[in-house]
């Protein structure tokens, strides 16, 4: 299950490289400065946390990193594209190829099944139906729901609607996983089986960027990039 256009890019190790992001936006009379210039490398296969309190960048810079925000200054690169520049068009068709969205909230389309709702990236892009038909429940068998893929999303629980959005999230072979507070709306309990099933995504190569501000959670990634007013206040790895 591979995206168009991905073998372009398979040599290059950074799946991600930002230089001097800016992002401002007004807020009545003043103007608030989100990113204060970010310099940020991930690498292919990297499992990375991006935390910090209420109002220190951690949602805007997930928003330029998802391509659903443009910075005001500086650069950035995805899979060696520039996609800082790039119109609303294009940004659409990179994040449907190239970023699979796990939200909060699941985000998911309740009068209709668990697998269409896994197939709908690959309806935006116009893959045949038997195809996508078996890209879907191949995912779904990924993330242990093989038999709730005909359910619709209110007679799931929340782990398992969590569950439909992750495979939403890997059904085009995206280069990088973007969650954002994963585990926000679940119990204590489903939260790990949640975390245990990214961390097996990332066993097997997935390269995945959380943003969160739970602690718990963070531990469960190798990096952990911590903001403050806009500014990466520190970088830090797991050693082994």
């Amino acid at each position: 299950m591979q995206a168009p256009g991905h073998n372009a890019v398979d040599s290059t190790p950074a799946v991600i490289v930002t230089h001097n992001l800016r992002r401002s936006y007004p807020m009545g009379d003043t103007v608030v400065h989100a990113l204060c210039g970010v310099d940020l490398t991930i690498n292919r296969g990297e499992y990375a946390a991006i935390m910090g309190p209420s109002g220190s960048g951690k949602s805007t810079l997930m928003n330029v990193i998802g391509c659903l925000d443009s910075p005001d200054e500086g650069t950035y690169e995805l899979n060696g594209r520039l996609v800082s520049n790039m119109n609303d068009r294009q940004l659409a068709r990179v994040r449907n190829r190239e970023i699979g969205f796990v939200f909060q909230t699941f985000n998911l389309l309740n009068r209709t099944s668990a697998k269409h709702n896994v197939e709908m990236p690959l309806i935006y892009a116009g893959m045949p139906r038997k195809e996508r038909h078996a890209q879907a429940v191949s995912v779904l068998e990924k993330v242990g729901l093989t038999d709730r893929m005909h359910h619709n999303p209110n007679e799931l629980s929340g782990g398992q609607r969590q569950r439909v959005a992750i495979a939403r999230a890997l059904v085009t072979s995206p280069s990088l996983l973007l969650a954002d507070e994963p585990t926000g709306n679940l119990d204590s309990s489903t939260a790990r089986e949640i975390m245990d099933l990214f961390d097996e995504l990332h066993d097997t190569g997935h390269t995945i960027i959380l943003v969160t501000h739970d602690e718990d959670v963070a531990d469960h990634a190798n990096r952990k990039i911590r903001l403050l007013d806009g500014k990466i206040e520190s970088d830090t790895r797991k050693t082994a």
